[in-house]
């Protein structure tokens, strides 16, 4: 007792210090970004005053410039260039220039980097969410929920566990092996290319970036033509945090263009990240392929929401509402196929289209509206196709929301939140991507009913089970070919940044978040190496020396048995025979050097 004593109160005192120490703030210096030319303050030139009318088809793909406007009210944002191969190249070479550098720094410095950012996200989250809200037409609301919440999710989970997941990860070295010491290395890979789409323009920015510049990697990204102008000040904010811990800024390069522009990054980098349509996807592929760099694609989504008789109704139609909006007003998959429960379809029906009648679609920095406008133009024409081919083939409409006031000039990018039943597989609304604020809801009887719909898809990305059983729901959701699942709940993984996220078929592949995508930035090294016993020196035996004796394999066969031998007693008689093939050999050995 007298030993353990002291020992006790070094320990508490040692906790008492850690915790006292976790109380001072760590020292995080504030970053200053002009944001002058994104603030909507009423004051712009006429030049960026006027309303904006994009160009059919792919006449602005020939444009040398990216065109930037709201697709809430069309006005004119100004443009920014489309970049050329060689410019893109160049821009490749800035950051793997800066990559070398970069790749030396210690965690205690990246750590830093994030805290900055961190530090600036929060103070500025009104004016990110506005400038990602006038960029893509989606309301504060879904823009502080989809771009803030999960970016700081992301930088917190880093900063406490990040720097663990990269260090050197010991293995077993197996029987064989048992004098080395095995080991896995995570090394920075050079220079990643990210090509992301529009739905996140703060977050698909982020979200790619923090992983590969914590790993020690340089990134440029190349944002999209839809999502441009708010994605350039982005840029800022990453660059200026980069300048306030003394790292090259050009570690971190964003990049606008068209197709060519994109094409030419694929070529460029050691490994491609894409977010995007899976045409696209397949695309960046096959010009992967020319160099063997890994890729990892995130796809489109057509997420199963499958509702049990017996969960609280009025709850989960709330948020299957939530779930089909706010995914959709973010401009991006999220659930669009519902299977309800025959026995209480009615209930369920009629609670979502209570909800969804109170919606209104506007205008989205106003702050009066649920769903803002759509991102890219001509997308409502392609949700009116969806939903005509559903009518045609024997779907009925319930319920549609309300058009705010849009305004006299602006051109139609909105679509009402759309309830629609007596839906089945046939129809294209079940099948193809919908990106938008349409509810499909189709019956089922069975719980392998529900698994069989839901696994009829092309798509695989994630699901949402609800069951006031949480084991019935489990097993549900285990049945269900994607590559997250939500149990009693919509879209809580990826709030888990712990956790992996991407899916499979055509949702694509490679995971984002947690460990797993994290490690996806690096090259992943085995190191084998000889454990430092004293007085032992391994040599390779002498039955297999060159030149191989004659009882060579006869020792191999006995030492295959005795490392691997399936009992104790089979292990033990090839290791005598071992010893013996040793023994014998070493006697040869010796009596040559006598007569010699």
């Amino acid at each position: 007792m007298a030993f353990w004593w002291p020992m006790l109160v070094l320990a508490f005192a040692y906790g008492i210090c850690r915790f006292l120490l976790m109380l001072i703030p760590p020292k995080v210096p504030s970053i200053d970004v002009d944001a002058s030319d994104v603030l909507d303050d009423g004051n712009q030139t006429q030049e960026n005053s006027f309303i904006y009318v994009p160009p059919r088809g792919a006449a602005q793909q020939s444009s040398k410039k990216v065109q930037c406007y709201e697709p809430a009210t069309m006005k004119y944002l100004g443009y920014v260039p489309a970049l050329t191969p060689d410019e893109v190249k160049d821009h490749v070479a800035q950051a793997r220039k800066a990559q070398k550098m970069w790749a030396k720094t210690c965690f205690k410095q990246r750590r830093q980097f994030l805290r900055i950012l961190l530090k600036y996200i929060i103070k500025h989250q009104a004016l990110i969410c506005e400038i990602s809200s006038r960029d893509t037409g989606k309301t504060m609301v879904d823009a502080s929920l989809g771009e803030i919440m999960t970016t700081c999710e992301k930088i917190t989970w880093l900063l406490s566990e990040g720097e663990q997941s990269l260090k050197p990860e010991y293995r077993s070295s197996g029987r064989s092996m048992l004098h080395k010491r095995a080991r896995v290395e995570f090394h920075p890979l050079g220079v990643i290319g990210a090509i992301v789409s529009w739905n996140y323009p703060f977050h698909n920015i982020f979200n790619p970036m923090l992983a590969a510049v914590f790993s020690g990697n340089g990134i440029v990204i190349k944002i999209s033509e839809h999502a441009s102008w708010s994605g350039c000040f982005y840029c800022r904010i990453i660059q200026s945090a980069l300048a306030a811990i003394g790292a090259p800024e050009n570690l971190v390069e964003v990049i606008t263009g068209f197709a060519e522009t994109g094409e030419a990054l694929v070529s460029s980098v050691d490994k491609m990240i894409f977010v995007g349509s899976p045409g696209v996807g397949k695309m960046i592929m096959r010009n992967a392929a020319e160099t063997l760099i890994p890729v990892t694609l995130e796809l489109g989504g057509k997420d199963a929401f499958i509702v049990c008789d017996d969960v609280d109704v009025e709850h989960v139609a709330q948020v299957a509402v939530r779930a089909v909006l706010q995914s959709s007003g973010q401009n991006c998959a999220g659930a669009e196929r519902f299977y309800v429960h025959r026995d209480i379809y009615s209930s369920f029906v009629s609670q979502v289209t209570k909800i969804v009648k109170s919606v209104k679609a506007g205008p989205p920095h106003s702050g009066k509206y649920d769903v803002g406008a759509l991102c890219m133009h001509e997308h409502s024409e392609k949700l009116e196709g969806l939903v005509n081919d559903a009518l045609d083939k024997g779907a009925e409409i319930v319920a549609r929301g309300k058009f705010g006031h849009i305004g006299e000039d602006a051109v139609d990018q909105f679509f009402p939140p759309t309830v629609i039943v007596n839906v089945n597989h046939t129809m294209k609304l079940m099948q193809e991507e919908a990106f938008g604020p349409i509810m499909p809801i189709m019956k089922f009887s069975t719980d392998e009913e529900a698994i069989k719909l839901a696994n009829d898809s092309k798509y695989g990305l994630g699901c949402a089970v609800f069951s006031g059983s949480q084991s019935r729901a489990r097993e549900i959701a285990s049945q269900i070919h994607c590559g997250v699942a939500a149990v009693n709940d919509f879209a809580a993984t990826y709030m888990c940044q712990s956790l992996p996220f991407g899916g499979v078929k055509h949702s694509g592949f490679g995971r984002f978040g947690g460990v797993e995508g994290l490690r996806a930035c690096c090259l992943v090294k085995s190191v084998v190496e000889d454990r430092r016993w004293p007085f032992v020196k391994i040599k390779i035996p002498k039955p297999i020396q060159y030149p191989v004796a004659a009882n060579g394999f006869e020792f191999q066969e006995s030492l295959v048995e005795a490392l691997y031998g399936l009992t104790i007693w089979d292990r033990l008689r090839a290791l005598v025979d071992v010893l013996k093939f040793l023994t014998e050999q070493n006697s040869t050995g010796s009596a040559k050097k006598r007569n010699s």
